[in-house]
């Protein structure tokens, strides 16, 4: 079982940034995939980013270019640095983890962005 805790969330003004943060703790194996969702109000659940244990890194194209994700796997933590935020970027933001190997998913509670215009 894995048990994640997002952070860092807030109200921010556009064009400002925010850097989330997630913990992991539990039965961590080394092979997983670390990787950010938000669903806006009202909206679809849509995948932010992911990074691999080799730290191969993909993005939605919507994030591309403003977004950074990063992993420290000696503390296993998981990092969304969120740069020129869009109004649009507004979301809760979920923290998930997959073993690579079994399958299983896990999910943290989320933290609240908000961007104003």
């Amino acid at each position: 079982q894995v048990h994640l805790v997002e952070s860092g969330g807030g109200l921010v003004q556009a064009g400002g940034s925010l850097r989330l943060s997630c913990a992991a703790s539990g039965s961590i194996f080394s092979d997983t995939v670390m990787a950010w969702y938000r669903q806006a109000p009202g909206g679809q659940f849509e995948f932010v980013a992911h990074i691999l244990n080799n730290m191969r890194t993909t993005y939605a194209d919507s994030v591309k270019g403003r977004f950074t994700i990063s992993r420290d796997a000696a503390k296993n933590m998981v990092y969304l640095q969120m740069d020129s935020l869009k109004p649009e970027d507004t979301a809760l933001y979920y923290c998930n983890c997959r073993a690579v190997f079994t399958g299983d998913n896990y999910w943290g509670q989320g933290t609240q962005v908000t961007v104003s215009s």
